[in-house]
């Protein structure tokens, strides 16, 4: 007994498709999405914002920690909500390193030149920059 052509074709396809990759495999990680900071007191959502990349506070993590932007430099911003603040802003790139851009800090008020690097292991490195000096903190991913 032979096979039909179209059981024959399908019989095919179905070899072809368990030697291509997976959609998990082809996906490149990702900078979108939820982060914990590295104090894990908030949570940052990163999303496009146009054609640049932005982060808001989603959510505070921490009872005790105030939830106004009291230490803003600008006295007009001190009453506002933590949640919803831009703590990053106008990064551009793409993949894994997102750069040109600025992080706000609310504990200090401050915002600082900016770079966002995803890193193999899966954490989010940020630096923030005051003229020549840098410092970067480590985000991990939020549940």
């Amino acid at each position: 007994m032979t096979a039909s052509p179209l059981r024959t074709l399908a019989a095919s396809m179905a070899a072809l498709a368990s030697l291509l990759p997976t959609s998990s495999v082809l996906a490149a990680p990702s900078i979108f999405g939820r982060w914990l900071t590295d104090d894990r007191k908030a949570v940052v959502v990163i999303e496009p914002c146009g054609n640049k990349l932005c982060g808001k506070v989603e959510q505070l993590l921490d009872p005790r920690a105030p939830t106004r932007d009291v230490n803003n430099s600008d006295r007009s911003h001190r009453d506002d909500p933590l949640v919803g603040t831009m703590v990053l802003r106008h990064f551009t790139g793409m993949g894994a390193v997102w750069q040109d851009g600025e992080a706000y800090d609310p504990k200090g008020g401050k915002t600082y030149r900016s770079q966002l690097r995803l890193l193999a292991d899966g954490r989010l490195k940020v630096t923030g920059c005051v003229m020549f000096i840098c410092r970067s903190r480590f985000w991990t991913r939020a549940s």
